[in-house]
């Protein structure tokens, strides 16, 4: 089979869609803390580091996948600490574990103090600072997209009978950083022209910095709960939102 022709079989196909979706998905986490985390920059920055970062993200799957075997030594362990024995893998979860519920518990304390109008007044000196921190941020949901997608890979090349399931990766990859990016700008906006809703947001990404520790320490916490929760903390949000407003047109 030729290297790109398995994208054109109704199994290639599928996989695409698939592993395109569960990118989309995984990417939720990256695609609130950019849109959080841009929201002090002015104005004419907020659309450039959404788009740096998001391509960033990008270049860093697309670099990982092509060094897929030294991903995988990663998982082994390199010592214990407490009982618990950490990988390479794990130390970078760690890692960005701590940052995220750092970043997040700060921004919820600003926010809270009423900080945000102040922030907004930095100069665009703080544009390379806030890229930084995105790209940080995007290695370790990085190496937790590629892991997932990685995970597939077996599936893949007994349906395809021997296909290169690696095409399908880069494929899905490219394609769900394009949808990111067409919709960041929207979701940015959304998130941030709602206090209510940004505070839901920071709670989130609290948590996914919990789980990204869990599973540094080899406990395994299936994210579908966690989107679960915040899905049901946004339609219940979104019926508070609507009460507030039928509530006051009714009092006009």
């Amino acid at each position: 089979m030729d290297t790109f022709s398995i994208l054109f079989t109704s199994v290639g196909v599928f996989y695409l869609v698939v592993l395109t979706l569960l990118e989309i998905v995984l990417g939720i986490d990256n695609i609130i803390f950019i849109s959080i985390i841009t929201d002090k920059l002015v104005k004419e920055d907020q659309r450039k580091a959404r788009v740096i970062g998001l391509s960033l993200a990008l270049i860093i799957r697309l670099f990982l996948l092509g060094i897929v075997s030294w991903i995988m030594s990663l998982t082994e362990p390199l010592f214990s600490v407490f009982g618990y024995s950490l990988s390479g893998q794990s130390l970078i979860l760690l890692a960005g574990g701590l940052f995220l519920i750092y970043k997040a518990t700060h921004e919820m304390h600003s926010s809270v103090k009423g900080d945000d109008e102040n922030s907004k007044r930095k100069t665009k000196t703080r544009l390379s600072g806030v890229i930084m921190q995105i790209v940080l941020i995007d290695i370790v949901f990085s190496f937790d997209s590629v892991i997932s997608a990685i995970g597939m890979t077996n599936d893949i090349q007994k349906e395809t009978h021997g296909g290169n399931p690696l095409v399908i990766i880069y494929a899905a990859v490219i394609i769900s950083m394009i949808v990111m990016i067409i919709f960041a700008k929207p979701i940015s906006n959304f998130i941030n022209n709602r206090p209510t809703i940004k505070m839901i947001a920071l709670g989130f990404l609290v948590t996914i910095g919990v789980i990204l520790i869990a599973e540094a320490l080899g406990e395994h916490i299936p994210k579908g709960y966690i989107y679960f929760a915040m899905i049901y903390a946004l339609i219940v949000e979104f019926m508070n939102i609507r009460m507030r407003k039928n509530k006051g047109e009714s009092e006009l």
